[in-house]
């Protein structure tokens, strides 16, 4: 939200704080300041000027030499650079002693050999817009001589943050009510609008409420006789102070009441409309011409104001554009309501048009300020554009009461702000401060009756937080109320995964953090099957899906990587996809994707390119991941963009999947190398990697090999092989490792129906050096229940 200082400045006076520490002020009070911006010069040394005639500077192309009237009777030389300008026009011209925003301080100078005595101005140098590529020229009528802040007074621009559950805050008096209790300054006015003069007639047939649970109070006002033309220069700069653009005066008086109370309004052509107002909710399909230009499709949880032929607003969101108000504008109803804020949300939300007026009526107002709202904004229009308004305000409904009374445990606060020293009297005068009204007062307790902008006081507590933050949390003491927890299963379950992070990351591989939202078209890349779920208003094409892998998203950032020269690959992804059920819903899992490509190690000056990588290396990484052997299983099914999709399981249990990016998709991306994915199910890796970490002694004595070569049926797995020695329970047998396949389509040198393959076996003992004679033993019997378990033949 804008906030403008010299709009605070006409509820209290602020001369005595400067900006730094108004900032801090509101920070510390729980009002986050993202940014503060100077507008305009508060210095008198710069003043309006015109150019009486101008020559090109003898001794630059560029620069042109300008004599200029600054009102002071003598003509006063000034070269300038640029080239926007004319002889007459009017501009902005700092004197010699002028310091401009950001510390610029204006002297007399010489360039190139010609004598400047000031600088004229662009809007950019003055704190007034980003437009700096010319002079600021001014209206012809503006007096010669003038100091220039009398045209455009200086102001400070505030960007706060302002929480939800603050929505008084949104106003200009709301932010100086807050800044009234903080400093103990006096309000100059009325704290708010909630009494108000104008009385009330029941609507009868010209308002209807069919709706009165979404919209409880309505309002409306008709005045006749209005003149719609530009506003008057106070408004105009009131608004642009804040980057409200002037429309014209009846829609900048509702643009300025609701930025100095709150209270959104809106105005219909009265003669554009036909019969009565409705508010209803809308028709399941029925159109709407919004102000903005765009047609709406609405639904029926959407609530309109509507008359008696069409809907003619968007109730609390946006008016409409048949029945805006226009220069031709004679008679005009004034609408002032309060709307439920939950259907406005969703409303805004659905639709994605969000303005000034939803976002205060999504985040609550006053309901008992609407009225009040009518009221000013009435005067302001009789003032400005004239006209004759009815004796009496239409409603319908009424006002809900939304805040009421509030006990205050006194000695449970001091408890809680740790300071046993405050006394009573000290509690009562900032909580009255703040607006709150003393009811009753015992021992111990108080009774409080909440101001109606206040939605978010309803508990003792929220009281207490109120006292705390005017104290200032610098005298509430520090205490250490924290113990240690025990570790939970949440614990557990972000260490595997930060241990899976930091074990990649060791190995060369970068982490990647992707969108979850991806395109139709990435759909493809997925891995591991399962659907995707689809996004019912999506914001662009790019993303239109929740993601049902993680693939995808590497799959782009190596393209990116790739047009950006690197062709060494190396990412890995942790986080959730989102899989659709076949009987509706969807379900959520955590997964690990890894992407590999290019050559194995990094380039050097000293050796030539490595051989690529291929998938048995992304296995290997896999493995290393979990404690228990991996078997790679081919898939069932094999995606279109995918060659080699293979299922990696741990005995029952599948960890995921791996896969080879097809050659066609792989040249889309200009890969060099080919591209190896694998997809792995978060939940399974963890349960193969329970229990303690063991580890062993280095072996004191030497090891002893054997080869062996066998021939098996060619359709004979190899991880049948591999189980096979897995589970041999000699003493002396440690590993065994394959070293060598072979196979002959012509059936010339073995079989066609055959292959033959060569694999090392490691013997040791971990008490003597072994002897020729017991590693015999050893490796004969291991063969004998080979060639047992297995249609192999040992080649002897």
């Amino acid at each position: 939200m804008q906030v403008s200082l010299s709009w605070l400045s006409t509820h209290l006076d602020l001369s005595s704080y400067t900006v730094p520490q108004l900032s801090d002020l509101l920070t510390f009070a729980g009002v986050e300041v993202e940014g503060i911006e100077e507008r305009g010069v508060s210095t008198d040394k710069v003043v309006v000027a015109q150019i009486k005639s101008f020559e090109q500077h003898p001794k630059a192309d560029k620069l042109s030499v300008c004599q200029v009237d600054d009102g002071s009777g003598k003509p006063r030389q000034i070269v300038c650079g640029a080239k926007n300008f004319k002889a007459g026009d009017k501009v902005p011209l700092a004197l010699p002693g002028a310091v401009l925003p950001g510390g610029f301080a204006i002297k007399e100078g010489n360039l190139r050999g010609v004598d400047s005595l000031g600088m004229m101005c662009s809007g950019k140098e003055l704190g007034l817009g980003e437009d700096h590529g010319g002079l600021l020229i001014l209206s012809p009528d503006a007096p010669v001589g003038t100091v220039f802040n009398k045209l455009y007074p200086a102001d400070v621009l505030f960007d706060l943050e302002i929480t939800p559950n603050r929505p008084d805050l949104l106003s200009h008096l709301g932010l100086a009510r807050e800044l009234a209790a903080l400093t103990g300054l006096p309000l100059k006015g009325q704290r708010d609008y909630a009494k108000a003069a104008t009385p009330v007639k029941p609507a009868t047939s010209n308002i209807t409420l069919e709706a009165p649970a979404s919209c409880p109070l309505y309002t409306a006002r008709i005045i006749k006789g209005v003149k719609v033309g530009p506003s008057p220069e106070w408004l105009r700069l009131r608004l642009e102070s804040i980057g409200l653009r002037p429309i014209n005066s009846i829609v900048d008086i509702t643009n300025y009441v609701m930025m100095e109370m709150g209270q959104s309004l809106h105005c219909f052509d009265q003669d554009k409309l036909n019969g009565g107002i409705t508010v209803r909710m809308a028709a399941e399909g029925e159109k709407f011409l919004a102000l903005d230009g765009q047609t709406y499709e609405l639904k029926s949880e959407d609530l309109v104001i509507a008359d008696s032929q069409r809907p003619v607003a968007i109730a609390g969101v946006m008016g409409g554009e048949e029945t805006g108000v226009t220069e031709v504008t004679v008679n005009v109803l004034l609408e002032a309501a309060y709307f439920a804020p939950s259907g406005i949300r969703r409303t805004s939300r659905r639709l994605g048009l969000s303005s000034d007026s939803s976002y205060r009526f999504e985040r609550g107002i006053d309901p008992q300020q609407v009225q009040g709202g009518s009221e000013l904004a009435t005067k302001l229009i009789l003032e400005i554009a004239g006209g004759t308004a009815e004796d009496v305000v239409h409603v319908a409904g009424e006002a809900p009461a939304l805040v009421g009374e509030v006990t205050l445990d006194e000695k449970r606060a001091r408890s809680l702000l740790g300071t046993p020293d405050m006394s009573s009297d000290e509690i009562h005068a900032i909580l009255t401060k703040l607006g709150l009204t003393l009811k009753s007062s015992g021992t111990d307790e108080s009774l409080w009756t909440i101001p109606t902008y206040r939605l978010d006081l309803q508990r003792s507590v929220d009281l207490v937080e109120e006292v705390a933050r005017v104290i200032g949390l610098d005298r509430v003491p520090s205490r250490q109320a924290a113990v240690a927890s025990p570790v939970e299963a949440a614990d557990r379950t972000y260490d595997f995964a930060m241990g899976l992070r930091q074990t990649l990351a060791s190995r060369g591989f970068f982490e990647a953090q992707t969108l979850r939202l991806i395109a139709d078209a990435q759909l493809a890349d997925s891995l591991g099957g399962g659907q995707g779920v689809a996004v019912k208003n999506p914001l662009s094409e790019d993303h239109t899906t929740l993601r049902p892998s993680i693939v995808p998203g590497l799959i782009a950032t190596a393209a990116l990587n790739i047009r950006q020269g690197l062709h060494r690959l190396r990412f890995f992804e942790l986080g959730r996809v989102f899989l659709a059920l076949p009987k509706g819903g969807s379900r959520e899992e955590e997964r690990l994707a890894v992407l590999l490509s290019g050559p194995v190690a990094p380039s050097s000056w000293h050796g030539r390119e490595t051989s690529p990588a291929d998938i048995h290396e992304l296995v290997g990484q896999i493995q290393n991941l979990t404690r228990t052997p991996i078997e790679v299983r081919p898939a069932k099914e094999n995606p279109a963009n995918f060659l080699l999709t293979s299922e990696l399981r741990s005995g029952n249990r599948i960890l995921g999947w791996i896969a080879q990016l097809h050659p066609a998709r792989a040249r889309e991306i200009s890969a060099r190398h080919p591209v190896y994915v694998a997809e792995l199910l978060l939940s399974a890796l963890r349960q193969g990697s329970t229990g303690p970490t063991k580890f062993e002694e280095l072996p004191r004595f030497p090891g002893m090999t054997r080869d062996v070569a066998m021939e098996v049926p060619a359709d004979l797995p190899h991880a049948k092989v591999a189980a096979f020695f897995a589970t041999q329970k000699h003493p002396l047998f440690v590993c065994a490792e394959v070293f060598d396949v072979f196979s002959d389509p012509s059936g010339t040198k073995i079989a066609k129906d055959r292959k033959s393959i060569a694999w090392t076996l490691t013997y040791r003992s971990p008490d003597k050096t072994l002897e020729t004679p017991e590693v015999d033993a050893a490796h004969t019997a291991i063969l004998s229940a080979l060639e047992k378990s297995l249609p192999a033949t040992v080649r002897r």
